[in-house]
């Protein structure tokens, strides 16, 4: 599925957002699969996971993907082909230098760290010159702001229904037309290969 006005070919994209939930990290495990290892922008993520799991769940994808993944810390300095993954308990945005600002939790957000915190605070950063994709999740952290960021200019991507162990936060993200690009979890890794080099991804 691709909107009428999609964009097809390379943009000026200087980094991927991620957001994902129930079932995200078999879908990351498939999607830093599909990134090349030179890829020239960093990727950062927001993955809902019980506290004590995110440094194996970082483990793991570096093993099963050869993509190397981090989690982030205060002041880190994002690197293009490295992914990132927010802390534990702490709200995560960077800073126009790609530097990691981390923060508590405020009454704003329910979730810690927050798709929506994370995606909003990256619009007046980067504006058209990202792309945010939201993947499987319940709830509807990082929907509204997935459209936010479309309405900026940035090209957006949210997992199809079919793909999804739970279908709530892209789910919600589609029905309010957030996302430009509606696709399989195995098709989104090419697709933003596409859109940051101009080839087609794997």
């Amino acid at each position: 599925m691709r909107t009428a006005e999609a964009p097809e070919g390379r943009r000026d994209i200087r980094l991927v957002a991620v957001g994902a939930s129930t079932g995200g990290p078999l879908v990351l495990q498939t999607f830093l699969s599909g990134i090349p290892k030179n890829f020239p922008v960093p990727i950062a993520v927001v993955q809902h996971i019980a506290p004590g799991f995110l440094s194996g769940l970082g483990d793991w994808l570096t093993r099963t993907t050869g993509y190397p993944v981090h989690i982030a810390s205060q002041g880190e300095h994002l690197q293009a082909g490295h992914a990132y993954l927010a802390p534990d308990g702490f709200q995560i945005s960077l800073d126009k230098s790609f530097k990691t600002v981390l923060s508590g939790n405020t009454k704003e957000y329910t979730l810690c760290p927050s798709v929506s915190h994370f995606f909003k605070s990256l619009i007046p950063v980067f504006r058209e010159k990202m792309a945010g994709v939201l993947m499987t999740g319940m709830g509807r952290d990082g929907a509204d702001e997935l459209k936010l960021m479309k309405d900026a200019g940035a090209v957006t991507i949210a997992q199809d229904k079919e793909t999804s162990v739970v279908h709530g936060m892209p789910g919600e993200a589609i029905k309010i037309g957030g996302a430009v690009f509606v696709l399989p979890s195995d098709k989104i890794a090419g697709k933003i290969v596409n859109l940051v080099t101009g080839h087609a991804g794997a």
